[in-house]
């Protein structure tokens, strides 16, 4: 408790009560101040700064200010020094009326940390009102045959102010026929009454002047008076009278005009126009009442006859009266009080005290974004408010003080699922029916970088033909980001990766701004088929993130290879020379030419073509083996030397071809090596059955071995289908994935030509061709093996063996994938 002097001797005193709250850290500090009405502005209320141990230069950085939940702004703080001053001047009786204690509740807001304390001034009355009659002058008709001690209510003077500044007391001036009587009634009103002390004669005296004197309790002493003329009237000997004193009755605030509330009723024992009784409102009610209620003369009936409001007025005290008709007219008098029953006519009312702040996403929950404050100016149980956050937000109330709130975070907050909040506020306050309302407080959601990158999809497939040109574009990646501003301002690289000891960035340059890869270099589809290169996709924020994507650059091929002969090879001369009998039939093979291109798939098809001959009828060429057959049988006429030129080509576009030539002798004497091989069947069938015997041995080995891997990669399937996974084998190691590959196998024995030929390839490096070739001018059995056909260079030569092998062919199969599989 501090205690502190104020203006005019005054003592003021401030009480503080501090409580820390452990969420959202803010000490709650109230003061109360108490200074006298009609100060004048400027006047000092007290030390606000120190009061709240604040520093005053802190107040001013800190925004500290005044939340009045008045409508007027009474005080303001002198941020210099600290001060809590007078604003306006300030009426105790037009803020509080007749309320005793006279509070105006105030709430400082400091920011940074953001905080709030209630303050309260106590507003003490000054006896600044003197007490005032309604009218000024009392008329009173009192029968001369009203016997003494007869009682006349006259009107009660108002004073504003209240406590000992208050009405005190009546006086009236000093005459022998009256005396004054003061009463006070259950609300606390003090109301004079006449009493009558001697009988009147009309006869000696018509009329009597009397002063009244309302005088209050302050100091110094105010007072008001008012004039009381008495006309003395003729007998009528019989006064109506009610049947109460009081009249107790209570109706609903929301009561509709013309509503009966309770029915006076006064009887008057004389006849005739002398019991007639009728009833009025005593000449001092006051408007307020009138205004609310009105009386029915005839019936006595209380009505509704304006709007009720249990939150202005809660109770109407008032006094009627009953004459008769007599000459004189008699009257009798009581009171009625009317009790206003209050009803839930007013719906909550929701107040920010500061304004929403931004909230980061990362926000501990507790975190203070807003505060507010509800009332309802009903009453008891209709006056409680329960306030709540409509279901579905991040977001709670947390109760402060006095129906004081503040809106705290409930949950992890996602900008990205949520960039801001409408935050419904609703109240509902106990009565019956209950009533609501609601107040939309906006939240904005401050974004942080935790969100990576995100690649449109998992991986890229990129197209692209061999030859190309060096600096062309050839493809966009595309990446997005959940966050905003700079947290999803991406920019893209190409990882330091390399390709036969060859960095990327040789080949490939990728746009950092808009994810465009140009290619550094033109591409040879017969050396790389497939660039594999991994870019990353990074923010800027701070930490930044990022993702990596792979892209699949396909190489594609096109015809710019010409096809390459094999046999005849070119180390035997530009010339092959063949020998066949001059017995031959049609249907005789006399030689095969083979070839190879480089190319792949259609630009690889090769087809052969007799272009030109010594004699076209003799010979033909097959388009797609190259097998050189005679059309018919030989004759004798034909010349025994036959020049073909057979042209080879592929199925590309633009169509590539060569030429090879062949000098066929034709002799006489020389058997077809078809019909010796069936004639003999001795040396020559022994050599060519170890030939053939060599050959189905290496395909047997090659078939089992195919056969144990399939059953070792059936063990491991059934072993991994009970794991959960996939029955297929997959290499998923980090290093380097093999691509396809092929394998072929293929023997000839048709014809006098024998051949082997293993053929192989993958995506990353040339098809490979290894063959074995027999022919029947070979003298020996002799076994070439040509290199892979990717370096165009063949350099052995093909030598015939004089042997025949027997007529079969196999060919045997293995493809191996990423998923590996073999397959017979």
């Amino acid at each position: 408790m501090k205690r502190f002097k104020g203006i005019g001797g005054y003592i003021w005193w401030a009480s503080c009560v501090i409580s820390i709250l452990l969420l959202w850290r803010t000490a709650e500090c109230q003061i109360r101040y108490t200074i006298p009405e009609e100060l004048k502005e400027g006047s000092v209320v007290g030390n606000i700064a120190k009061d709240l141990e604040l520093d005053v230069s802190a107040i001013s950085s800190r925004n500290l200010r005044i939340a009045s939940e008045s409508s007027k702004q009474y005080f303001t703080v002198d941020l210099a020094k600290g001060e809590l001053v007078v604003n306006e001047r300030i009426d105790r009786e037009t803020l509080c009326g007749q309320t005793a204690a006279c509070l105006l509740p105030l709430q400082i807001v400091i920011e940074n940390p953001l905080q709030q304390h209630r303050v309260e001034v106590e507003i003490q009355d000054i006896n600044d009102n003197a007490p005032q009659f309604h009218k000024k002058e009392i008329q009173l008709r009192i029968s001369e045959s009203v016997a003494p001690g007869a009682r006349f209510p006259l009107e009660n003077a108002d004073d504003p102010d209240v406590g000992s500044n208050s009405l005190n007391s009546y006086t009236l001036n000093k005459n022998e026929h009256f005396r004054l009587n003061v009463k006070t009634l259950i609300d606390g009103r003090k109301v004079p009454e006449l009493i009558l002390e001697k009988s009147l004669d009309r006869e000696k005296q018509a009329v009597y002047r009397l002063t009244l004197k309302a005088l209050d309790g302050g100091n110094p002493v105010k007072s008001g008076t008012a004039l009381i003329q008495v006309a003395v009237q003729d007998i009528n000997d019989n006064g109506p009278k009610f049947d109460h004193t009081l009249y107790k009755a209570s109706v609903k605030e929301s009561a509709g005009i013309g509503q009966s509330v309770l029915t006076i009723m006064a009887t008057d024992l004389d006849e005739g126009l002398n019991g007639e009784v009728e009833y009025f409102f005593s000449e001092h009610t006051s408007e307020l009442v009138k205004r609310a209620f009105d009386v029915n003369s005839q019936s006595g009936e209380v009505t509704v006859v304006g709007k009720l409001d249990y939150e202005d007025v809660k109770m109407y005290m008032f006094d009627v009266s009953a004459k008769d008709k007599g000459q004189p007219e008699l009257e009798g008098h009581s009171s009625v009080q009317i009790d206003i029953i209050d009803e839930n006519d007013n719906e909550p009312e929701i107040k920010l005290t500061s304004l929403p702040s931004p909230v980061s996403e990362n926000a501990t929950i507790g975190t203070a974004v807003a505060l507010l404050n509800v009332k309802d100016l009903d009453s008891g149980e209709n006056g409680k408010v329960k306030l709540i956050v409509a279901p579905g937000y991040p977001f709670k109330l947390k109760p402060s003080f006095d129906n004081h709130y503040s809106l705290v975070t409930d949950s992890v907050l996602d900008r990205e699922v949520n960039s801001e909040y409408d935050v419904k506020i609703i109240a509902t306050d106990l009565g019956l029916p209950p009533l609501t309302t609601s107040k939309s407080v906006h939240v904005k959601i401050l974004d942080i970088n935790d969100n990576r990158p995100e690649f449109t999809h998992a991986s890229y497939d990129i197209y692209v033909r061999e030859n190309n040109a060096a600096g062309a574009s050839l493809f966009s990646v595309s990446a997005t980001d959940k966050d905003e501003s700079k947290n999803a301002l991406l920019t893209y690289s190409i990882a330091d990766t390399k390709f036969q000891d060859i960095p990327a960035s040789s080949y490939f340059y990728i746009n950092a701004e808009n994810g465009t890869i140009y290619s550094m270099n033109s591409f040879d589809y017969e050396k790389l088929k497939l660039f594999q290169i991994v870019v990353q996709a990074k923010d800027q924020g701070s930490p930044s993130l990022s993702i990596n994507t792979t892209v699949n650059v396909f190489i594609l091929d096109q015809n710019d290879n010409v096809p390459v002969v094999i046999y005849p090879s070119a180390s035997m001369g530009s010339v092959s020379h063949q020998r066949m009998p001059r017995s031959a039939k049609m249907g005789h093979l006399v030689t095969k030419v083979t070839a190879v291109d480089a190319d792949s798939g259609h630009n690889a098809w090769i087809s052969y073509r007799l272009a030109e001959a010594t004699d076209s009828s003799l010979f033909a060429v097959n388009l797609y083996t190259g097998e050189v057959r005679t059309k018919r049988s030989v004759s004798e006429q034909d010349d025994a030397s036959q020049r073909l030129l057979i042209e080879i080509k592929d199925n590309g576009e633009p169509v590539q071809s060569t030429t090879v030539t062949v000098d066929i002798l034709i002799e006489d004497g020389l058997h077809e090596p078809v019909s010796d091989f069936r004639h003999k069947a001795s040396e020559k069938d022994k050599k060519n059955s170890k030939i053939t015997f060599y050959l189905i041995l290496s395909l047997a080995s090659v078939s089992v071995l195919s056969l144990l891997t399939f059953f070792i990669l059936l063990i491991k399937c059934a072993r991994s289908s009970r794991g959960g996974e996939s029955c297929c084998i997959r290499r998923d190691s980090d290093g380097y994935k093999n691509p396809n590959r092929n394998l072929q196998i293929q023997l000839n024995t048709d014809g006098p030509i024998k051949y082997v030929e293993v053929l192989g390839g993958d995506m990353m490096s040339q098809s490979q061709s290894f063959g074995s070739y027999l022919s029947p001018m070979s003298e020996f059995s002799d076994l070439t093996m040509v290199k892979p056909s990717s370096t165009l260079d063949f350099k052995d030569t093909l030598r015939g063996l004089d042997a025949s092998l027997p007529d079969s062919a196999w060919t045997f199969e293995c493809q191996q994938v990423s998923t590996l599989c073999l397959s017979p």
